[in-house]
């Protein structure tokens, strides 16, 4: 089996589109999309017009339901650019997500973590910065999940981490390779270059191979894209894979999550 999995594509267009081409090589059973799907400064109604022509088993990321259950006015600024752009079927397509799905005995889709879309699962977030999760924290959240393969996003950060239980893949953001949080305390992501990113699964003899592949496509059209909708931050991590700290712009990226 043979499966390509993509998270966090932000309403990134080409990105998507260069995630697309690429697939067109390995010709996966199934494409496994874990949600952030829109949210962004972007191309948001024709990433979603895209993603729906699609044959993917797609799930709803955080800000996917923030966008379908907080007001305007309580939305932030990533959220509220991406909902000026949508329609009322983008709306509708955004509601019928699962929040998780077992996607067939023993492989688990979430954004987060199992329990929550606001969580990193391998990742833990310090007074310090964000830092890879202790096996403990993992073992915690994984606690109610009996999964042998565990497909997360929402930390944008490629990784392919191992529990006692579990092996556990984030494949990076396809369209959003940095940003800068301030819940609960001020951090960065950052992948250190603009590159598109997800992951390519294959079992073999009951044992998973997964290799992470990084794209290059025209990054600085979409940075310039941003640039045009007033996000000078989106731009910066766009086209470099780092974020603009505070001292250099007052706004973050992603709006501080709940």
């Amino acid at each position: 089996m043979r499966l390509a999995v993509i998270a966090d594509i932000h309403g990134n267009l080409p990105a998507l589109e260069a995630v697309l081409e690429d697939l067109c090589d390995y010709r996966p059973d199934a494409v496994l999309n874990l949600g952030d799907h829109l949210s962004g400064p972007l191309n948001a109604a024709a990433t979603a017009d895209l993603l729906m022509s699609l044959n993917h088993f797609n799930i709803r990321g955080n800000h996917d339901r923030q966008l379908i259950d907080r007001s305007f006015e309580a939305m932030g600024l990533s959220d509220r650019a991406a909902h000026s752009q949508l329609k009322s079927h983008h709306f509708a397509w955004l509601e019928k997500l699962p929040p998780t799905l077992e996607w067939e005995p023993g492989i688990f889709l979430c954004h987060g973590t199992p329990a929550t879309d606001l969580e990193y699962l391998v990742e833990e977030i310090e007074p310090a910065g964000l830092r890879l999760a202790k096996p403990e924290y993992v073992r915690e959240k994984l606690a109610n999940t009996q999964a042998s393969l565990i497909l997360c996003g929402h930390s944008h950060i490629p990784r392919t981490v191992t529990s006692p239980s579990a092996l556990i893949v984030n494949p990076g953001s396809a369209g959003l390779q940095a940003y800068e949080d301030t819940s609960p305390w001020l951090h960065y992501v950052e992948t250190g270059s603009p590159h598109a990113r997800y992951a390519l699964l294959e079992r073999r003899n009951g044992r998973w191979k997964v290799e992470h592949r990084a794209l290059p496509y025209d990054w600085h059209a979409a940075a310039k894209t941003a640039e045009l909708n007033g996000r000078p931050d989106w731009a910066h991590a766009i086209a470099t894979g780092y974020a603009l700290r505070s001292e250099a712009v007052n706004r973050s990226i992603c709006q501080p999550r709940p």
